[in-house]
C-alpha cells in the first residue's frame, strides 16, 4: 500500500514500511529510495558503489540503504525493492506468530 508519510510517498506491507521515496530530503541533494536491507548488505553496497548507495538519515543506523535514483537502472532497483518487501513481510509473519490449527471437530456431513 502506498500513502504519504513525512511528506513523501511511502510504501507499506500491511504493517510496516518497506520503501520510502526521498526527494532532496532536508536539502541533502539525493533523489532516492530508502530501503531496509539484510544484515551486512548496507556496508557491502556502499563500499561497492558509493555513487549509488548511501546511509540515509534516521533509518540508516538500522541497516537501511539509500539508493540514488539517477545511478541505478530499473531492473536493479526493482530487485532491491522486492528484496526489501520480502524482508519486511517476513518480519510481519514472524510478529504474527505461528498459525493456529483448527481444533474444531468436523461434523459427519463434512467428513
Amino acid at each position: 500500500m502506498e500513502k504519504i508519510s513525512h511528506g513523501e510517498p511511502t510504501f507499506f506491507t500491511p504493517k510496516r514500511v518497506f520503501a520510502m521515496f526521498a526527494n532532496n530530503h532536508h536539502d541533502d541533494g539525493h533523489v532516492a529510495v530508502w530501503l531496509p536491507a539484510g544484515s551486512g548488505v548496507q556496508d557491502a553496497l556502499i563500499e561497492e558503489a558509493p555513487q549509488i548507495f548511501f546511509r540515509p538519515p534516521y533509518v540508516g543506523p538500522a541497516g537501511w540503504i539509500g539508493v540514488e535514483m539517477a545511478g541505478i537502472d530499473d531492473d536493479w532497483l526493482g530487485s532491491l525493492i522486492r528484496e526489501a518487501f520480502d524482508l519486511v513481510a517476513a518480519k510481519d509473519r514472524v510478529a504474527a506468530g505461528p498459525r493456529k490449527s483448527s481444533t474444531r471437530r468436523r461434523t459427519r456431513s463434512e467428513r
